[in-house]
């Protein structure tokens, strides 16, 4: 809704008892600007420093993954899963894995699945670095931002050493994944968590009970359980309104069943139930969660094959599945149609930055413009999973 005509007229709409706005603006709020996330556009409506409306624009990121599923087999087509979130692309890898062996009726062995359970779970903590960093990053505080990198590139070493890769991974496979751990590489995952736990304190201190900070997020952008709900929510985003969907718990997937650790919700730590801060919280003790995790998988892990015995060129008969994981952003699906023949028929990928985008023309009413940037870093947006 780009004709500021209609955007007016929408507005009226939605509070037919107001007067005419006179003083109002409609700006363009990226698809350049660096608090967007990636290339997105917001058309803001303001009047002065107050948002009337902010108006997603999507779209400028669109690369025909879905499309490109029917011209690719299913063993070629895991390394474009590692594009549908840069920052968290284990569980792309793992859900279109899931699809596939669910449809072509595929036992992954044990081993394989504690392995996608520590590498998914490195992932979102490395996930959770980025959008808790650059959040007080958009907000003016350069320091942690850094500090979180610093402690990201422990991980991006440990990915590199397990698969040859620092961001798109390419390391799981339809039956399991493509390498067994290096026999070091335990020591050397448990010697990062013995560093990074105490680190969580440290930021805490740093930035999350920073004065400053927790002005610009408490009762900010504040998502009732309802709207949560409501407009679809997924994920630390619906948690942090006190919802406790995690997939890892509801639905038990893999491994996770075997694990004892707990699901964050928000509970108003420092505002309201479900605003900005909340939010950021509900990411910071979900990586103490996944330190956790970790721990008990590479206490557990079994021994065996890491990979089931597949053929190269597979065939799925005629069917159709949805699979999910719980990503770092939420829920992430896979609807998958097999035709018979040796790659998909369609393939529908459902991501949590794409159902968070519903959330923001109603979240930003009223907010100042600065709390625009705090909205959508507390949404943990990343681009590629909105257009795909």
């Amino acid at each position: 809704m780009k004709n500021p005509a209609k955007v007016n007229e929408a507005i009226r709409h939605l509070k037919p008892q107001a007067a005419p706005f006179e003083e109002e603006m409609s700006l363009n709020f990226g698809p350049q600007h660096p608090s967007t996330h990636g290339v997105l556009n917001f058309l803001v409506v303001t009047d002065g420093e107050v948002m009337h409306q902010a108006l997603p624009n999507i779209g400028y990121l669109h690369r025909g993954i879905e499309k490109l599923a029917e011209m690719t087999p299913y063993s070629g087509f895991m390394p474009y899963t590692d594009r549908v979130d840069y920052l968290a692309a284990m569980f792309a890898n793992q859900v279109f894995a899931m699809a596939v062996e669910s449809l072509a009726e595929i036992e992954v062995p044990k081993r394989a699945e504690y392995l996608r359970v520590i590498v998914c779970e490195l992932n979102r903590i490395a996930s959770h670095f980025i959008a808790t960093g650059a959040l007080a990053l958009d907000l003016g505080a350069v320091t942690p931002f850094v500090q979180w990198l610093r402690e990201r590139e422990f991980i991006n070493d440990i990915m590199e050493a397990l698969c040859g890769a620092r961001l798109t991974y390419n390391y799981m496979r339809i039956g399991g994944v493509s390498v067994d751990m290096p026999g070091d590489l335990p020591d050397k995952i448990l010697r990062f968590l013995d560093h990074f736990e105490p680190i969580i304190d440290e930021y805490n201190r740093l930035i999350s009970n920073n004065e400053i900070f927790v002005k610009r997020l408490a009762d900010v952008a504040v998502i009732s359980p309802i709207d949560a709900v409501n407009f679809g929510l997924v994920g630390p985003n619906l948690r942090a309104s006190g919802i406790g969907i995690d997939l890892r718990k509801t639905l038990g997937y893999s491994v996770y069943p075997d694990f004892d650790f707990e699901v964050p919700l928000g509970k108003g730590f420092r505002g309201a139930l479900g605003d900005a801060y909340d939010r950021y919280m509900v990411r910071i003790l979900e990586m103490t969660q996944s330190c956790r995790i970790i721990r008990q998988a590479l206490e557990k892990i079994p021994g065996g094959e890491y990979r089931a015995n597949v053929k190269k060129k597979l065939k799925v008969e005629e069917n159709e599945v949805y699979s999910r994981v719980e990503s770092a952003r939420g829920e992430m699906g896979v609807y998958l149609i097999s035709d018979g023949t040796d790659r998909p028929y369609r393939l529908k990928i459902k991501t949590g930055s794409f159902t968070a985008m519903s959330i923001v023309e109603k979240a930003s009413q009223g907010l100042m413009v600065a709390d625009l940037i705090a909205l959508i870093g507390s949404l943990d947006v990343v681009a590629p999973e909105v257009d795909r």
